[in-house]
């Protein structure tokens, strides 16, 4: 177990409720087709869950299973950005109205720009719940720091999950299990934004045989992957020798520069985290949610 200062890591607590589906209406993609927006963006989705495949699905950026928010007024008006900002992944979710009260789940992403939560629960609570009810997360993790790794920095992580991640310190060196490494030229929407607490950046898939190339076409929600030469300390940037650790929160998108969506969990700007390729390495099989729940 890594030695970190989680017994100075405030819980606290932050309530939310579902947003609404969201539809944009007639997109372009990047391939030039016109489309009209699909689900799957918010409210609630009953058969994609953390563990399915990123591609496929009749849908863009996909949010597996339940998108929740501080608010339901329109895109962007968020009077409480403690909510997206101090739940984390892993944190515990409790349902706190309707007939799905007392039910409980786990925090599994966030989603920049629109700014949701992403939660996953176990079916028959999904059947339960309506666009009315309320969420209470125990939020527990932003300011979680690696006591012996000062140059690895730590966003969005229960400190439970770090101990399930399967880290093992080497030569001063955290070596990371993730499925696939992405290399820095397949990162898209969200570089330059400083919101690494709250967010997440995008891969790109527009070319199917980079995608191919780098062993991404397997790629899962939940996935742990490294995001090669490329800092998240400040802001996501391009950095020659940096590491991004993130977890693949949302589905594919045919736009021009989006693709999955990762949050950042742990990063090092000078290398200090070395990925070694494990296909087990995913968030839904660490916290026994999505398709691994037993």
């Amino acid at each position: 177990m890594l030695r970190t200062n989680r017994d100075r890591v405030i819980q606290t607590a932050v309530q939310g409720g579902i947003i609404a589906p969201r539809a944009f209406g007639w997109e372009v993609s990047a391939h030039g087709q016109s489309i009209v927006t699909p689900p799957g963006l918010g409210g609630i989705t009953y058969n994609v869950k953390v563990g399915d495949s990123v591609y496929g699905w009749a849908s863009d950026h996909v949010e597996p299973c339940l998108s929740l928010t501080a608010t339901k007024d329109k895109l962007g008006d968020n009077p409480n950005k403690g909510f997206n900002v101090f739940a984390c992944i892993g944190n515990d979710v409790t349902v706190i109205s309707g007939e799905a009260k007392g039910a409980r789940g786990k925090v599994t992403g966030h989603h920049g720009g629109v700014e949701h939560v992403i939660a996953d629960f176990a079916d028959d609570v999904l059947d339960k719940l309506t666009l009315d009810d309320k969420f209470l997360i125990r939020a527990w993790g932003q300011g979680l720091a690696l006591l012996d790794h000062p140059e690895v920095t730590a966003y969005n992580l229960d400190p439970r999950l770090l101990d399930d991640l399967g880290i093992i310190e080497r030569d001063g060196v955290l070596e990371v299990p993730v499925t696939a490494k992405v290399p820095a030229m397949l990162m898209g929407s969200g570089i330059g934004h400083s919101d690494i607490y709250k967010g997440d950046y995008d891969i790109q898939t527009s070319d199917r045989g980079l995608v191919e190339e780098h062993g991404l076409a397997d790629l899962k929600l939940g996935d742990v992957v490294a995001i090669m030469d490329h800092d998240g300390t400040h802001g996501w940037t391009v950095k020659r020798g940096a590491v991004t650790i993130a977890s693949v929160t949302h589905g594919d998108s045919y736009l021009a520069g989006h693709g999955p969506g990762v949050s950042t969990l742990l990063t090092s700007s000078t290398g200090k985290i070395r990925p070694v390729i494990s296909p087990d390495a995913n968030v839904g099989r660490y916290l026994k949610v999505g398709r691994y729940r037993t």
